[in-house]
């Protein structure tokens, strides 16, 4: 009884609802006619007497008109809940479960033939000073002691896996057996070609050979914001160390790293990368860069006239850089300056002939101008020492060393490696002294530094200097593009 009492009442509601609806959308049909007649005004008078006497019929019977639309709604409606309840219930039909088997068609001969196919895996890693053959096989997931017998005794396989840090590469079957080794390396005297050892397995046996092809250059473009340090933003911006070194070194006489590089500074830089092969050997030259310290931007591009030494300028065409650098060592502090001072063994009253900066053993120590190794050893209280000729009448004493990398007579660049800070000869920690001589007399290293300048760009090679800086412009904000992209 519940039950049909309840269907009574929501049938009573259905009914007063359509009711509603009903006369409502009888009263807006005798607005939208009266509207009608309103706008024929007697144009049409067949139409005209037409819609008069439908709304004079409407308007007699306004009550009945609504209920009878509304019992044919609602008897609509039930009907079709009638028959929508008259269904069964999905719940309670049977699960049909239909099972077919699937066969393929020679399935057999098709693990046969996949069983016939010849899998060429490939992998790379880097040499190892520590490296013996099976270890470096072992690495690249090889088990090959042939090819490890051939890579011990073969003269080729040895000068080209004997130094650590070149590139492997090394396909191998299904088998783990070696099919051929790829060893790249750049060589020494310029970077313009490269070397490249190739080890084969042929039906002869193993061979090898190497090779000299041509370097490939590829531009490359990112940039970064410091949050805390500038070596963390190029961390986060994958830019290499060496990048870094280089940006440093061409805004050191516009921005002070160690004390005025603010949080928020942001940097754009195109650079090139020395390929082998197609794979990455070493970066190379910085083209363009960008700083953004404060509210002060700085931007460099490097030009080089033909037949003459490159340099770095601003957009402008000012030269950036100096003819020698600022600093020996990179990010380091002074501890002694070009003065008297208390000698920290004799513990006399001295002048100290150079500038002293304080850095752990095994730092770079570069040489800050071009020249020629004048003197490469070990020299009474200086230890171990390297003094670098510029021109006539300047040379450069770096002294302290841990490692000297040069020898007596070798050219060397502007920012070249030559050793390593260290504490050898009077020495009572680890550092760099560092003079400066002109024509055979001490001067101050500051001040030297400060006053030499690099070569202005020519006015006859002005206009092609522009051309350049245009391009640097478009590289710098498409790096720029990139750096924003990627901090969203």
């Amino acid at each position: 009884m519940r039950f049909f009492s309840s269907i009574q009442s929501r049938l009573v509601s259905l009914f007063i609802g359509f009711l509603f609806l009903c006369t409502a959308v009888l009263g807006a049909v005798l607005i939208a006619t009266q509207r009608v007649l309103a706008w024929l005004d007697g144009q049409h008078p067949q139409l005209t007497r037409a819609l008069q006497a439908s709304v004079r019929w409407l308007s007699r019977h306004p009550k009945t008109i609504s209920t009878t639309l509304a019992c044919v709604l609602l008897a609509g409606g039930g009907g079709a809940f009638a028959i929508a309840n008259l269904g069964p219930d999905i719940s309670d039909q049977p699960i049909v479960t239909v099972t077919m088997p699937v066969e393929i068609a020679s399935l057999q001969e098709q693990a046969k033939s996949l069983d016939l196919v010849d899998i060429n895996l490939t992998r790379t890693d880097s040499t190892r000073a520590s490296d013996t053959p099976e270890s470096l096989l072992r690495r690249l997931g090889l088990v090959d002691p042939q090819a490890a017998n051939f890579l011990r005794s073969n003269p080729l396989a040895k000068q080209g896996l004997r130094i650590d840090g070149r590139s492997v590469l090394a396909e191998a079957d299904s088998q783990q057996h070696l099919r051929q080794l790829t060893v790249r390396w750049l060589n020494n005297d310029t970077d313009t070609f490269f070397q490249r050892l190739v080890v084969k397995r042929t039906p002869q046996g193993m061979q090898a050979a190497l090779e000299t092809s041509p370097m490939n250059t590829s531009i490359r473009m990112t940039g970064g914001t410091v949050a805390s340090s500038l070596y963390d933003a190029a961390d986060e911006a994958r830019l290499p160390d060496a990048v870094i070194g280089q940006l440093t070194q061409i805004f050191s006489n516009q921005i002070d790293f160690h004390r005025t590089l603010r949080k928020g500074a942001r940097f754009s830089v195109v650079y090139e990368v020395l390929e082998a092969d197609g794979e990455p050997v070493r970066t190379g030259r910085v083209l363009t860069a960008e700083f953004n310290n404060g509210n002060k931007t700085y931007q460099a591009v490097w030009h080089q006239e033909p037949g003459q030494k490159g340099n770095y300028y601003s957009l402008d065409g000012k030269s950036l850089s100096r003819a020698y650098l600022a600093s020996p060592v990179a990010f380091s502090r002074k501890t002694s300056g070009f003065s008297m001072r208390l000698h920290p063994i004799f513990q006399t009253m001295k002048a100290h002939l150079g500038v002293d900066y304080a850095a752990p053993t095994g730092t770079p120590a570069q040489t800050v101008g071009d020249g020629v190794v004048e003197f490469a050893g070990v020299q009474g209280g200086f230890g171990n020492v390297v003094i670098v000729r510029h021109g006539s009448n300047h040379s450069t004493v770096y002294a302290h060393l841990s490692r000297i990398l040069v020898r007596s007579g070798q050219s060397v660049q502007k920012g070249q490696t030559i050793g390593a800070v260290g504490s050898t000869g009077w020495s009572t920690g680890p550092h760099l002294h560092f003079e400066f001589r002109v024509n055979g007399v001490h001067m101050d290293p500051d001040k030297v530094i400060q006053q030499a300048q690099s070569t202005p760009i020519s006015p006859t090679a002005m206009a092609r200097f522009r051309s350049t800086s245009a391009e640097a412009r478009a590289q710098l904000e498409a790096a720029a593009q990139m750096r924003e992209g990627a901090a969203q």
